[in-house]
């Protein structure tokens, strides 16, 4: 007997592009598992798998969490600039 799939969405964008891939995987599947089957990680080889921010529609997850039917994993990229002194910078101008 087969065990019953779940389809999710991987989403990661760099500057230049964005991607958003589809995989079936079985229930019970974590975020991590998701992100290997989605190729992500070979497309992107400067991911590194061990300091991956993600979430699941925008509310950050770990890589141990399960995902359900329908969920969209989102890896972020860190940050180039501290949002709070950008905003800083723009207000003295």
């Amino acid at each position: 007997m087969f065990e019953p799939l779940i389809e999710v969405e991987v989403a990661y964008a760099t500057s230049a592009e964005q991607v958003i891939i589809n995989v079936k995987l079985p229930e019970q599947t974590t975020v991590e598992s998701a992100i290997i089957a989605s190729g992500v990680l070979t497309r992107f080889p400067d991911l590194n798998k061990t300091v991956l921010n993600v979430g699941i529609f925008g509310q950050i997850s770990q890589l141990e969490q399960p995902l359900k039917q329908g969920d969209r994993v989102e890896i972020y990229r860190p940050l180039m600039r501290d949002p709070k002194e950008a905003r800083r910078q723009r207000a003295a101008k």
